[in-house]
């Protein structure tokens, strides 16, 4: 049996869940099994395996509601919580429109040697692991499982030991589904069992932090296997001298507070010309003040609590740092206890630089540094000054002038008169700069292509050259 391990309700603060972590043994017999199963599950059509996972759909929503209630008390949270679970069918109307073009395998003709003809053949991995994060657990599971499903892999994935309940009803809908249940395979655990999964996979599949990216990165290097690492980031907006400054503070607040600022696509640091940093900054906080926070009922207000205790010892740290050099807040700004869970209101601070870890170092708050500069090449500077680049913003009087800043960022996403669009629009393919991540994109059709290995058939038709063509006297002709 593996460890015994308790998971905190980040409402009430209480660690009131418990469960078993998978050990060594139990992850490699796991693993063991999905490789046996997994050929006859690769032999199937993609159609065929398409209506099993529809099935699989249909099983979630009949645990619809036991899975948003776990996932809301992992996180906190309703609304998203809802969303998550509601996340699968979409998903897999994406990946059903891809499949055709990226399963394709093609046949053609060298154009060296006319004579061989050759074939692509796609190889699915045979054992995936997925290793996801505590910020949206359910979705970040399956936004690499089931593609690796349509692609013919078996999957293994270690949820969070943060945010492990939504494992239960998730196995219940599994089950129901005997087919998928034989290549689909949760094993709840912490550090330990995500070690050990990566012993016994073919493909890694991380969301997380830079820290932890760069251990589950050695040790897949170490494995010899892929590892698509999704890290952090400080996602930087840029308000220009031609934009709107109370719709760019519209748009800036809800694309740092949104779920409680939780998600590596929140903006965290912003930079606005100086001719728009008063009105600006005056919307902003007026704005972020009327922000109410989801206490005492979940069902109502928009901030929640933060999920892991950790991070609020982070945010905490980076406020006091930015205070003690010269920082000013506006609104917000501490840590609040509201019934045993931890809480931050919307916080606006001004007076920052880039000396302070609150614009250098990922926050994952509703926290929204502002700084004035004086051109947009000041902001285009500062934006790319960083060991990140997942994502960005620009906010323009035109759509054409903020493309052409965006293109001069360092980011794999950018979104011009909007914020987070990562999170909404799934087809654009991107990559992450820097430490923000590693590997293929996992939107779009490279989500699906990157389970895949290729390999090419070579076909002589004709005659094979002979030894003889390869005579050292043929140089001199």
């Amino acid at each position: 049996m593996g460890r015994a391990m308790h998971a905190r309700n980040p409402r009430t603060g209480e660690r009131d869940y418990a469960f078993q972590a998978a050990d060594q043994a139990e992850v490699a017999a796991a693993c063991a099994a999905l490789r046996v199963a997994q050929p006859a599950w690769a032999e199937r059509t993609v159609e065929a395996r398409f209506e099993v996972l529809e099935r699989f759909a249909e099983a979630m929503d009949r645990h619809q509601d036991a899975l948003a209630q776990a996932v809301s008390a992992d996180t906190g949270r309703w609304l998203m919580a809802l969303s998550e679970v509601r996340s699968v069918r979409p998903a897999l109307a994406r990946w059903r429109r891809y499949a055709p073009a990226v399963l394709a395998e093609d046949r053609a003709q060298s154009q060296a040697i006319p004579s061989i003809h050759y074939a692509q053949q796609l190889v699915p991995y045979p054992v995936v692991g997925v290793i996801s994060p505590w910020n949206f657990p359910l979705l970040l599971s399956l936004i690499d499982a089931l593609p690796a499903l349509v692609a013919g892999c078996s999957v293994a994935i270690k949820p969070s030991e943060v945010t492990p309940r939504f494992a239960e009803p998730l196995a219940r809908a599994i089950a129901e589904v005997p087919e998928l249940a034989e290549v689909l395979t949760l094993l709840p655990g912490d550090g330990q069992t995500g070690a050990a999964l990566i012993e016994h996979v073919d493909l890694v599949c991380f969301t997380g932090s830079v820290a932890t990216g760069r251990k589950v990165g050695e040790a897949c290097a170490r494995a010899f296997i892929p590892a698509f690492l999704e890290l952090g980031g400080k996602d930087p907006a840029l308000v220009l001298a031609s934009a709107d400054p109370r719709r760019a503070a519209e748009t800036v607040l809800r694309a740092s507070v949104l779920a409680t600022g939780q998600a590596c696509q929140s903006l965290e640091r912003v930079y606005v010309h100086e001719s728009l940093f008063e009105p600006f900054v005056g919307h902003l906080v007026e704005q972020a003040r009327q922000v109410p926070l989801s206490y005492p009922d979940i069902h109502r207000g928009i901030v929640g609590p933060l999920i892991f205790e950790r991070q609020a010892e982070i945010i905490a740290a980076q406020l006091e740092d930015a205070l003690a050099r010269g920082a000013t807040v506006h609104c917000g700004g501490e840590i609040e206890r509201h019934g045993g869970g931890l809480w931050v209101r919307p916080t606006v601070l001004t007076g920052v630089t880039h000396e302070m870890r609150i614009m250098t170092e990922e926050t994952f708050g509703p926290i929204m540094p502002v700084m004035a500069v004086a051109s947009e090449q000041e902001a285009i500077r500062l934006a790319n000054d960083s060991v990140y680049g997942l994502s960005a913003a620009v906010f323009a009087g035109t759509v054409e002038e903020g493309e052409r800043v965006g293109r001069q960022l360092e980011a794999g996403g950018v979104s011009i008169n909007d914020g987070s669009l990562t999170a909404q629009v799934f087809e654009a393919e991107k990559h992450s700069f820097r430490l923000s991540g590693l590997g293929g994109s996992r939107m779009g059709p490279a989500g699906l292509a990157r389970f895949f290995r290729k390999k090419a058939l070579f076909m002589q038709t004709g005659e094979p050259l002979p030894i003889g063509a390869f005579a050292e006297e043929q140089a001199a002709g």
